[in-house]
């Protein structure tokens, strides 16, 4: 494998690791500060087991950092731009959709002018 197709990989494993709305609302509740899988649970509402092998794969995939701190384990983003990365995101989001409304807008009313 080439260094390129190495790069290519990684950045589809980095990619995988967003693919998934917990992932994302953790990643969300983690950009204000370090959490313990606790707090993570009653923040994004989702029971402990499931919190847990979603930061396995954010930490697999180096988006999380984990620290122990007595008998908890605190995760942390591991980088804070990756927050910029998902803003960036939703704002094509939010883009498509206002073209898509426009879009259906246009449709309505050539349709009703018929």
């Amino acid at each position: 494998m080439s260094l390129k197709d190495e790069v290519h990989q990684l950045h589809a494993q980095l990619c995988n690791g967003l693919a998934d709305p917990i992932r994302i609302l953790i990643l969300y509740s983690l950009s204000g500060g370090a959490k313990h899988v606790n707090e993570l649970t009653e923040e994004v509402n989702v029971p402990q087991p499931t919190i847990s092998r979603h930061l396995k794969i954010l930490r697999e995939r180096a988006l999380v950092r984990s620290e122990r701190k007595g008998q908890y384990i605190h995760y942390s983003l591991a980088d804070e731009r990756v927050i910029d990365a998902l803003d960036l995101l939703r704002a094509v989001m939010a883009d498509n959709f206002k073209k898509h409304g426009q879009l259906a807008d246009e449709v309505a009313r050539g349709s009703s002018s018929k």
